[in-house]
């Protein structure tokens, strides 16, 4: 077999010859040119090949998915078994299925030829830039790629999607330092498809070395007390995703303890929130095209002015719960500018914080959440005043969307997603 494709289809006919009704797969194989960073000197080059493939077969309504990462023939006969197995001993559920054909497609996105000596030169000038714009940072790890990708998806319902890509990221760990103290670690992830400017520009990473190198010395608030706070764009999609995990995923519709699974086409936010996942937007970099599940991927509303318009559905989860499936199953996050500047956002905060990284556990059932602010600064009469020590921040999720008092019209694109700073009120600080 010497294509992914001749794969595909060997797997799903070994699939049926094995007793599947139904089966489906993904094939993939990736060539990746890797440079590693660490403490801010180059420390490997290398060149990496994977390949992989997910199979998902159905026998009398039971699934099987096994994955592996060989594409030999023994390697795939011996997944087939052990998937035709797992189906055979698993429950049957009649929520399952595979994708019917409407439309097959191929897709080609980014950038294929990598250009690895300019490549290599940036990586060059962004370690020259951070040793002379933010001279105390210390870069602990960075990991920066180019990945060129070759994928396709088959059924046997004839389902059949091919899709080649290539990309440059960047992955970064670091830290300030200043004699004997330091501040806390923060990271940064970004996607890109030209070479064209500095990598430093790329999304927000200038605005977090120039705030970590202030957060080597850090003060704590006092008290308890409920404010304002801000969310940065480099925590707010962790901070959506968190909430959508507890209100519009499959778990939580499916076993009825969303506290929104009533609220599709209802007021569940501020009207001034609109969110979107928007994989074919030209600013994101090699975006979903089709979903694991085998539809094709269309950009979607989640709220819009406030109102809920869309669960984030798997076509399983649509099947059993009855309501629509999500458009794309992609994370990238798409929140509508408000007319807000960030300064006069901070200007309407009495007491509060400028939130840049949130760790925490899984909020209850009903919204409550609790954890600690990082990597972020207190607010005092409408000004930054200084960076804080590690803090306990809490509130309800649920209340968190409806207490949104202003949203930034500046955005961060950082190849995955475009998001402004939001201001929610209601948060409780709990500092010493």
């Amino acid at each position: 077999m010497k294509t992914i494709k001749e794969v595909a289809e060997y797997t799903l006919d070994a699939l049926k010859k094995a007793g599947a009704d139904h089966a489906q797969c993904i094939v993939s194989s990736d060539k990746i040119d890797e440079f590693n960073i660490d403490s801010s000197e180059f420390s490997l080059l290398r060149t990496l090949f994977n390949s992989s493939i997910t199979m998902k077969a159905l026998k009398d309504g039971k699934k099987g998915v096994i994955s592996a990462n060989k594409l030999d023939k023994e390697s795939i006969d011996n997944a087939v078994r052990q998937c035709i197995a797992a189906a055979e001993s698993s429950v049957s559920d009649e929520a399952e299925s595979i994708a019917p054909k409407i439309k097959n497609d191929s897709f080609v996105s980014g950038v294929l030829t990598p250009d690895k000596d300019r490549f290599f030169d940036r990586l060059r000038e962004y370690l020259d830039d951070l040793k002379t714009d933010y001279p105390k940072i210390i870069l602990e790890q960075m990991i920066s790629k180019y990945v060129y990708s070759d994928c396709v998806f088959m059924n046997t319902n004839g389902v059949e999607y091919t899709y080649t890509r290539g990309n440059y990221d960047l992955s970064t760990m670091f830290s300030a330092h200043e004699g004997e103290k330091a501040s806390s670690f923060n990271g940064y992830y970004a996607k890109f498809d030209s070479l064209d400017k500095k990598l430093m520009d790329i999304g927000m990473q200038r605005t977090l070395y120039a705030e970590n190198e202030q957060q080597i010395h850090t003060r704590s608030c006092e008290g308890k007390f409920v404010c304002k706070i801000i969310i940065t764009p480099a925590c707010l999609a962790e901070i959506m995703f968190i909430a959508f995990g507890n209100f519009i995923s499959d778990s939580t519709i499916i076993d009825g303890t969303s506290p929104w699974k009533s609220m599709l086409g209802k007021q569940v936010a501020s009207e001034n929130l609109s969110v979107y996942t928007k994989p074919l937007d030209e600013r994101v970099v090699c975006g979903e095209r089709f979903t694991g599940e085998g539809f094709m991927s269309e950009n979607m509303e989640i709220i819009k002015n406030g109102v809920l318009k869309s669960f984030w559905l798997t076509n399983y989860a649509s099947r059993k719960t009855g309501f629509p499936r999500a458009l794309n199953l992609s994370q990238n996050l798409f929140i509508d500018p408000g007319d807000k500047s960030l300064n006069e956002l901070v200007k309407s905060v009495d007491r509060g914080i400028l939130l840049n990284r949130f760790s925490g556990g899984q909020p209850s059932t009903n919204g409550d959440f609790s954890g600690v602010a990082k990597n972020s600064f207190f607010i005092e009469n409408g000004e930054i005043t200084h960076a804080l020590s590690e803090t306990m921040i809490s509130g309800n999720l649920v209340e968190m969307f409806k207490n949104i008092a202003g949203i930034s019209f500046e955005t961060v694109c950082d190849g995955l997603t475009v998001l402004p700073y939001i201001l929610v009120d209601g948060i409780t600080i709990s500092g010493r």
